[in-house]
C-alpha cells in the first residue's frame, strides 16, 4: 500500500484523467481488491473479471471520489457492490475448489502435505461461505480478512452499523451451523471409507 501523501496525488492526478498516476492505484490495490472478489465469488477466474470490472468501474467514477473518503473503503466497496450484485444476479452454482488450481496472486507453500491440508481447509471455509447471502458473505470477509471496523463496513456496503452487527452475528451463527454439518458429513464419509476398505 501506498503512503498516503503518494495516494493522495496519484488520486488528484487520476481526476484530472492522468492514466499513469491510475494504474499505481490498480497496482497498489490490485490484491486486496482480488482477494476480496476471490472470497465473495469463490474461483480465480470470476475474481479475477470482477476485480477488472471494479477497477474499470473506479476509473469511469474517478472525477467523482470524494477524497475525504478513505480509497480502500471506496474500491472495496466497488468490489463488494460488484460481487453482490453477480451473486444475485447468476446465482452461482459453486464449482468444487478441489478442481480449482491456485490463484495467480497464491503464495507458494512450504511443502506438499502442508500444501494439501491447507488446501483442504480453504475448501472447507469456502464451503461454508457459499452457504450465506452474498452481503452476509461480504460483511463476514470484510470484518475477517480486512479487520475492517463496523464503521467502515457500514460505509463500504451502505449499511447502518446496527445491521453490519445484525448480520455478522446471523452469519457466525449460519458459519458455525454449516461448518458442524460438513464436519459430521465429512466425519461419516470417512467410516464409510474405513468400512469399505475392510
Amino acid at each position: 500500500m501506498p503512503n498516503l501523501e503518494r495516494e493522495a496525488a496519484w488520486i488528484a492526478q487520476a481526476q484530472k484523467g492522468d492514466d499513469r498516476a491510475f494504474g499505481n492505484l490498480v497496482e497498489a490495490y490490485q490484491i486486496p481488491v482480488y482477494n476480496l472478489c476471490y472470497r465473495m465469488l469463490g474461483t480465480a477466474g470470476d475474481a479475477e473479471d470482477a476485480s477488472q470490472e471494479a477497477f474499470l468501474r473506479a476509473y469511469r467514477n474517478m472525477k467523482r471520489y470524494d477524497s475525504n473518503r478513505n480509497f480502500t473503503t471506496w474500491i472495496l466497496s466497488i468490489a463488494s457492490h460488484y460481487c453482490i450484485d453477480l451473486l444475485r444476479k447468476r446465482r452461482i452454482k459453486w464449482l468444487s475448489i478441489e478442481n480449482d488450481e491456485a490463484g495467480p496472486l497464491a503464495e507458494a507453500g512450504p511443502s506438499p502435505e502442508a500444501t494439501a491440508v491447507m488446501s483442504e481447509k480453504q475448501a472447507a471455509v469456502q464451503t461454508v461461505l457459499k452457504e450465506l447471502a452474498p452481503v452476509d458473505r461480504s460483511v463476514v470477509v470484510l470484518k475477517y480478512w480486512y479487520d475492517m471496523s463496523y464503521e467502515e463496513i457500514a460505509g463500504t456496503l451502505s449499511l447502518t452499523e446496527s445491521a453490519v452487527k445484525s448480520r455478522l452475528h446471523r452469519a457466525r451463527r449460519d458459519l458455525a451451523k454449516n461448518w458442524m454439518t460438513a464436519e459430521k458429513a465429512t466425519s461419516v464419509r470417512g467410516l464409510r471409507d474405513e468400512a469399505s476398505a475392510i
